[in-house]
């Protein structure tokens, strides 16, 4: 049976839009003609960038969302629905960083990032995936990372919540099969976002001391946030009929001054 070509309109919800790789995703998407709903707990920050967006010509909404709140998320569903239609694009990236060695975090902690990072994810994916199935169509997209691959110190909660993330990723993709609707996670390696500058500094060099330690800290080099923004979009215009279940984005180590190189 053939697949009919996505549609012309594909609205996207974009959760955690107010910085980082979720700011990034949604500009690069408003600019390649996509209707945008930005979602996130700042509003006044997602408004700002919604109306520079709009400015440039885009169509983009601002949306309140708290992704530990269910009533929350399927609000912010509908708003976004009602705003630019049924939402044919979702990427789930809302979360912070907490950091610490597991035996010193507490379990309230531990869960607090849990809850963000993981059930966050699926309570979004819950909100949007039965319109999906009735449509027969749609894209989700999970912000993973690659610590899911290779975890790291002082991240025990981020790592078991991003781990969680593969593992529901590969579920629901076999659950999905057949419906027409598509889930993939994108991995990003280091990237420069806000995530994580609010750490304490003693604490963090400590991390880092023992990431080298462990061979983790290759070099310094960072990925920017559209970098994972690119490659979610090339994620979500796979035609119809393939399927790019995960990608894995890392930063390129310097390359050497010599010759032509």
């Amino acid at each position: 049976m053939a697949f009919l070509p996505h549609p012309e309109r594909r609205p996207v919800l974009v959760a955690g839009a107010s910085s980082g790789i979720g700011a990034a995703t949604a500009r690069w998407f408003a600019e390649a003609g996509y209707p945008v709903a930005l979602a996130a707990r700042r509003v006044d920050v997602l408004e700002t960038l919604a109306a520079e967006l709009r400015a440039g010509g885009a169509e983009a909404v601002a949306v309140p969302l708290d992704v530990t709140d269910d009533e929350s998320v399927r609000t912010c569903v509908a708003l976004a629905a009602e705003a630019l239609g049924d939402v044919e694009i979702v990427v789930a990236g809302a979360g912070d960083l907490a950091i610490g060695l597991s035996y010193e975090t507490s379990p309230e902690a531990f869960s607090d990032q849990v809850n963000i990072h993981l059930t966050g994810a699926f309570r979004i994916y819950r909100a949007v995936i039965g319109g999906m199935i009735d449509r027969g169509r749609g894209d989700i997209v999970f912000i993973g990372s690659d610590v899911a691959k290779r975890p790291r110190p002082w991240s025990s909660a981020y790592v078991a919540a991003k781990s969680g993330i593969d593992g529901l990723v590969t579920t629901i993709a076999m659950e999905l099969e057949g419906t027409g609707v598509r889930a993939g996670v994108v991995r990003p390696g280091q990237t420069l976002t806000g995530m994580g500058m609010n750490l304490d500094q003693a604490d963090t060099e400590r991390m880092l001391n023992d990431w080298i330690k462990f061979g983790l800290a290759r070099h310094g080099n960072f990925l920017g946030p559209e970098h994972i923004a690119q490659g979610i979009h090339a994620m979500v215009t796979m035609p119809r009929g393939a399927h790019l279940r995960e990608l894995e984005i890392e930063a390129e180590g310097a390359v050497a001054t010599k010759g032509n190189i």
